[in-house]
């Protein structure tokens, strides 16, 4: 949190990527995606398998430091600190539902624009130029790895947030429409198994896990 509000206060744009599992197995073949893990500003460790792998190579990491997390401390915090927050992406009337909720939670809560992320990436540009006119100091988007990312970057010169940062599938989950895993799930690690119970099409990105270990395993330290 001391590093986002370092980025606020420079003036200058700044990306976040929450690094989980799978983000990192699909960098391995997306030069652009990969790429971007060398210009972030800031890089997060969002799943157990992160934390693994940090253990193997001899540096291990205390704890996840989720989207989720850092998006509710973002809000909590941005009446006092004078942040100015937009939420994009999730399907239509997803980011109002979580914005609204956020700001019954956190009275005085500065969310300052809402936009649903269902439009083609040829209309980036006018949906940031849209996004710019709320002027953002932090950019979440919930578009899913790498869409979020590759958008935050293309648009950072439009938009002008200083910080820009992916947050995956946290604005159903601050709506209400998705649950965030018991804690007993969290406590375990196995927030990854109660998301393919909520919704099974994330098997797709689950069935990637095998691949990491993989590459952990054969990888020089």
């Amino acid at each position: 949190m001391e590093r986002i509000d370092e980025f606020v206060r420079s003036g200058e744009p700044h990306l976040v990527i929450t690094a989980d599992a799978s983000g990192i197995v699909q960098a391995q073949t997306d030069p652009e995606f990969r790429g971007l893990f060398s210009q972030a500003a800031l890089i997060t460790p969002d799943s157990t398998g992160v934390l693994w792998a940090s253990k193997k190579f001899g540096g291990p990491i205390a704890s996840r430091v989720s989207g989720v997390d850092i998006l509710e401390r973002v809000c909590a915090q941005s009446a006092d600190k004078g942040y100015r927050v937009y939420f994009l992406g999730a399907a239509p009337g997803v980011a109002e539902e979580a914005a609204e909720r956020l700001r019954l939670k956190y009275p005085g809560c500065n969310i300052v624009g809402t936009r649903h992320g269902y439009f083609p990436a040829e209309s980036d540009e006018v949906v940031a130029q849209e996004v710019a006119e709320s002027k953002p100091d932090i950019l979440f988007v919930a578009m899913g790895i790498p869409r979020q990312e590759k958008f935050i970057i293309a648009t950072q010169h439009i938009i002008g947030a200083k910080v820009g940062m992916g947050v995956g599938g946290s604005l159903d989950v601050f709506s209400g429409r998705v649950r965030r895993a018991p804690k007993l799930f969290q406590r375990l690690r196995i927030e990854w198994l109660w998301r393919v119970l909520q919704n099974p099409s994330k098997i797709s990105k689950v069935m990637l896990l095998p691949k990491f270990v993989m590459l952990v395993l054969q990888a020089k330290r």
